[in-house]
């Protein structure tokens, strides 16, 4: 592998990790304490809903942030959007950790944390499809799967930096320490890790794909635009692969915390749950390059069938291992369900971007992956926690039957996707067909799309 990809790649990994460790933090803390925090007048199990609440608000928020940087990154380039949303996701995740709460300023504290959340899901819904973009984009056509996989592994290691330090902090506090400042303290150490992935990420190059096809480009160009007239087939397609991947993975980490710490136990299991997570992101992290290498063998499709069927088989044993209390079980349960969920977040990073042309790739892919986390990550811990129902006597079937119904939906749209592996990235839709003669090249299985050549 040449060294300017072995730097793409682990800029993609750094910077995506400090991204997701920001929002995924907010998903812990939101399980842990932001309920009686900052919704203190409420039962605990409404409190923690109203927590999850905002964290819902936040996926709202990620598909604008994916129309507003896939639309510069598809006209600018992908590696200024990436600091911007790296810069903004840590700002806002460092005011998080400076809030007063609702004892020091009434319902302001609430509000103010709910306009932190949506100015992180801005952020993060510009970070996914521009991190992606650039491993795909300067790899190979026959190992895309393992290159685009790392900014995936890179989502794992967010969670893992998040759950490590909220468990860390778990074994050497007392409870009311922890409630009192010791939460404030992974959302500010969020400032040093963007400094270090700032540094990674303004020392890699723009992606070559996009500079050889920028010189084609119409002077107006409108991505958002063009996406929705030339490639609204495979906008859908992608918002279904997304939902039972999406939908498991905050199953198998946000609800488990809440299940266990509020359902199944007490907030005394919270570092039983949070050590699970640790192990479990571990493996993750792990399996991801692992299965995207695989998926360039196999193809795309075979392992997300599997995730996806995977993930419904296992939501219905998932609760009774969570809630057995046992550390063995508990963390068997949170292990495989990562580990099939990972089945189809490995090779989801390149089976999104061969769907799209270059010029309209980084919009496209963004927000077919970002509109789907509104029905699917947003929705997942507030209609998992309605489900459960009463906390005396919770209702884990009806999640689970949840969970298959979200998996009927992606495995029927990764039947009706063609299989995209070993394709080639320099094809387009929308530029127009006058390109220079020395990089035209035949055009492959999609007659409609203009091919580019090397840059």
């Amino acid at each position: 592998m040449k060294k300017p990809l072995i730097k793409v790649v682990f800029a993609s990994l750094i910077g995506t990790a400090v991204e997701w460790y920001d929002f995924f933090l907010y998903g812990s803390a939101a399980a842990l304490v932001f309920g009686k925090l900052f919704f203190p007048d409420s039962e605990p199990a409404t409190a923690t809903l109203l927590a999850f609440g905002t964290y819902a608000l936040g996926f709202v928020a990620r598909p604008l942030g994916g129309i507003v940087f896939g639309h510069f990154g598809d006209r600018v380039g992908r590696k200024k959007m990436l600091v911007v949303s790296l810069m903004m996701m840590g700002l806002a995740t460092i005011a998080i950790g400076l809030l007063p709460t609702y004892a020091t300023i009434g319902v302001a504290a609430p509000i103010l944390l709910l306009v932190c959340r949506l100015f992180q899901g801005f952020a993060v819904g510009g970070e996914w499809g521009g991190a992606v973009l650039m491993a795909a984009e300067h790899g190979d056509d026959n190992r895309r799967g393992l290159w685009s996989s790392w900014p995936q592994a890179g989502v794992a290691l967010g969670n893992l930096l998040a759950t490590a330090v909220l468990w860390v902090l778990a074994a050497v506090q007392s409870e009311a320490a922890f409630n009192a400042w010791g939460w404030r303290v992974p959302f500010l150490l969020s400032a040093v890790l963007v400094l270090v992935g700032l540094w990674v990420r303004l020392s890699v190059e723009e992606s070559p794909l996009f500079l050889a096809a920028r010189s084609a480009m119409p002077a107006r160009h409108q991505p958002l635009l063009e996406v929705v007239r030339r490639y609204p087939r495979e906008v859908v397609l992608a918002m279904g692969m997304r939902l039972a991947e999406n939908i498991a993975y905050y199953l198998f980490t946000v609800i488990s915390i809440t299940y266990l710490t509020t359902f199944a136990g007490s907030s005394s299991d919270r570092g039983l749950i949070l050590g699970a997570l640790l192990i479990g992101s571990v493996v993750q992290f792990v399996v991801i390059p692992l299965i995207g290498a695989l998926s360039d063998r196999v193809g795309r499709r075979p392992l997300y069938l599997v995730g996806a069927v995977g993930v419904a088989i296992w939501s219905f044993v998932f609760f009774d291992l969570v809630g057995s209390r046992s550390e063995g079980l508990i963390i068997l349960a949170v292990v495989v369900g990562l580990v099939l969920h990972a089945l189809m977040y490995a090779p989801q990073a390149a089976f999104f971007s061969e769907l799209f042309g270059t010029s309209v790739r980084y919009t496209g892919a963004s927000v077919g992956y970002q509109l789907a986390s509104i029905f699917a990550g947003a929705l997942a811990p507030i209609i998992a926690i309605r489900l459960l129902g009463d906390t005396g006597s919770p209702n884990t079937t009806a999640v689970a039957i949840y969970m298959t119904v979200a998996s009927v939906l992606t495995v029927a749209s990764v039947l009706a996707a063609r299989e995209t592996a070993r394709s080639s990235l320099r094809h387009d839709r929308v530029l127009p067909r006058t390109p220079d003669p020395g990089t035209h090249r035949p055009a492959g299985d999609e007659k409609e799309s203009q091919h580019l050549g090397q840059p």
